[in-house]
């Protein structure tokens, strides 16, 4: 007599019928299935933990992501139309062949109120996205004030070697708009994730 050799090895099976081995290998998968979410959880739940650690033993966002808040000793309409020319004069990888990233920025979208676009990493092509938010109306002929916001797409970054930061500063000097002797920088650790270790020359 012939072993069904597809219920070989299955608990049970040895002297029980292929309905009941059937039965055992049901089994089986489910409890693999429960397995796999058990897994599931536990690695989500240890993502969080990281994720935690990271924020209080850091002091960086839970996410990869900077905030600055810059002023500017000219008007927003200036500094808007300045940001968006940089970004389509950076816009192809030719600025980075000797190392770098400023290159690969791209236009979204400009309002009074909001300028929109990303930069993408040369090396890696990981896409950030910038938003910058004008506080002062755009005709005010003495002041503007910006928060720019860069954050990475990818879910799992918490750590970017001050990619984020660079982001909004290369443009920034790029455009010249940094120079002036009245520019203003706020930003810190716990809202530009690894401020004080960025090196713009680099990233």
């Amino acid at each position: 007599m012939f072993r069904n050799k597809s219920f070989e090895g299955l608990p049970g099976s040895e002297g029980c019928d292929v309905s009941e081995a059937r039965r055992c290998s049901k089994c089986c998968r489910c409890c693999t299935c429960k397995c796999c979410s058990i897994a599931t959880v536990v690695i989500i739940v240890l993502v969080f933990v990281v994720l935690l650690a990271v924020y209080f033993g850091f002091g960086y966002p839970i996410h990869a992501s900077c905030t600055i808040n810059w002023a500017f000793p000219q008007n927003c309409s200036s500094v808007n139309t300045s940001l968006i020319a940089q970004m389509e004069e950076w816009t192809s990888r030719d600025n980075c062949l000797d190392g770098g990233q400023k290159c690969l920025y791209t236009f979204i979208s400009s309002s009074s109120t909001e300028l929109k676009g990303t930069h993408t990493t040369p090396v890696r092509g990981y896409i950030d996205d910038m938003t910058f938010t004008f506080m002062d109306p755009q005709d005010s002929q003495t002041t503007c004030s910006v928060k720019a916001f860069s954050t990475s797409r990818v879910w799992y970054a918490y750590l970017d070697f001050g990619t984020n930061y660079c982001n909004l500063r290369n443009l920034a000097e790029g455009a010249g708009l940094t120079s002036g002797s009245n520019f203003s920088e706020v930003t810190r650790d716990s809202i530009c994730t690894q401020y004080t270790s960025r090196n713009c020359e680099v990233y």
